[in-house]
């Protein structure tokens, strides 16, 4: 399959930019904010969780685990819905859902119903990026994908800042079950928004006749779905294995837990200090990447990344572990807030939601074992050794893979219309 990178036309402008496209991309990238939240507020749980339901923290760790490893289904599922049905009612179906198995988490009387709930909301998780992803992509005018693509990203990042934020003004309230509530509101917001956008163009023009054809898509683009499925499986254990464990690296750290940081306690401070860090990273690398390329400055995000490791895992004070969080942060999701307009771009035209959505999703199975393997790691290692370890030789394959890698900047989703001839 060929892909074209070029500069953006005049015709391109008038094909992307139809009326309501805003509206595509704010639902798109609304729901991977809500989709983060109900993800990461587990980690801030570990402990509570634990004793509420009288099993250990290892136990609750697994469950991350779980919900990571469903995601493939979620994709695999919502994608093909997308794909052959259009982007917007699959994208509203799939909201509803995952806030659902979210609300359900939060009434769990037990902890089996309480694993079953998080693994039901992985296939919901997994189904959400690829449909809003290729919505947004699809919507947005080329010559902003860039800075969309990571505004989309950033969505994640914070996730995990409202998160946070909800852990110091909502629990202390209200209890930890309200975290697993507090998104149902922003659920009907998104279904609202998707109701006020059109469909998309591209699907409208490239949709499979069949679900045998879009499987068969997928297979037919073997090469690029294998190049894709081992970047993003290294990228994902990078961003994971930066995130989830790390507030519980920093309560483990004599005196830093104890501190205040921006009215919170240390380790919830930074996490809000560095998730803005991810949120600009993103956004800055992504329209880098509009100019340098889709691989060169994921490579640049990543080598910064690399750089911050001994301040991030070894700093003694609460200044240095704060200034390396935020860099690690900026370079880690700078790298991911490339990803949405590079695997759309890459990928083919009658699967632009299963195809991405299951590279991406397949690389979060891959990486499923991160957390587990970093905790296993701290108990023979130690928190801080088991940290750079892991993280240092992801970014280094993480290089390697994209060195060699290929990409498609600028490529249009659309049939572009010829011009019509001047009168003589």
């Amino acid at each position: 399959m060929a892909f074209v990178s070029g500069v953006e036309t005049g015709i391109d402008r008038e094909a992307n930019e139809t009326k309501g496209w805003r509206f595509a991309v704010g639902s798109g990238i609304l729901g991977w904010v809500l989709d983060s939240f109900d993800f990461f507020v587990l980690v801030f749980l570990f402990d509570a969780l634990a004793e509420r339901f009288h099993v250990s923290k290892a136990a609750v760790v697994y469950t991350l685990t779980l919900t990571l490893a469903m995601r493939p289904l979620g994709a695999l599922f919502f994608g093909a819905l997308a794909d052959r049905f259009g982007r917007r009612v699959p994208l509203i179906f799939c909201v509803l859902y995952f806030s659902l198995c979210t609300v359900m988490t939060g009434l769990a009387p037990n902890f089996a119903v309480f694993v079953v709930c998080r693994a039901l909301y992985g296939v919901g998780m997994g189904g959400y990026w690829g449909i809003g992803a290729s919505y947004a992509m699809e919507s947005s005018p080329r010559r902003f994908r860039g800075v969309l693509s990571g505004l989309m990203q950033a969505g994640y990042p914070l996730g995990y800042l409202l998160a946070s934020v909800a852990m110091q003004t909502l629990v202390p309230v209200f209890g930890w079950r309200v975290v697993f509530f507090a998104g149902a509101p922003v659920a009907v917001l998104i279904v609202a928004l998707t109701l006020f956008a059109p469909e998309s163009e591209a699907w409208k023009q490239h949709r499979p006749a069949s679900l045998r054809r879009i499987f068969g898509a997928v297979a037919e683009h073997w090469g690029v779905f294998l190049y894709l499925l081992a970047m993003m499986g290294v990228m994902m254990g990078l961003t994971h294995g930066t995130q989830d464990l790390y507030p519980d690296f920093l309560k483990s750290l004599p005196g830093i837990a104890a501190k205040t940081l921006v009215g919170m306690k240390a380790p919830y401070g930074m996490a809000v200090l560095y998730t803005i860090g991810g949120i600009v990273g993103s956004l800055f690398f992504g329209q880098l990447s509009q100019k340098f390329g889709r691989r060169h400055t994921i490579m640049l995000a990543l080598a910064i990344a690399l750089l911050a490791i001994p301040a991030w895992a070894f700093g003694t004070s609460l200044g240095v572990l704060v200034v390396g969080s935020i860099v690690m942060q900026v370079g880690v999701q700078g790298s991911m807030g490339v990803v949405p307009a590079h695997l759309n771009e890459l990928s083919p035209d009658t699967v632009r939601s299963l195809f991405p959505g299951f590279v991406y999703q397949f690389g979060v199975l891959l990486s499923s074992p991160a957390t587990a393997v970093e905790f296993a790691l701290r108990d023979r290692f130690g928190y801080r050794w088991a940290l750079t370890m892991f993280e240092a030789s992801a970014i280094v394959l993480t290089i390697v893979l994209l060195w060699f890698g290929t990409e498609a900047r600028g490529r249009s989703f659309v049939r572009e219309a010829a011009p019509v001839p001047a009168m003589e």
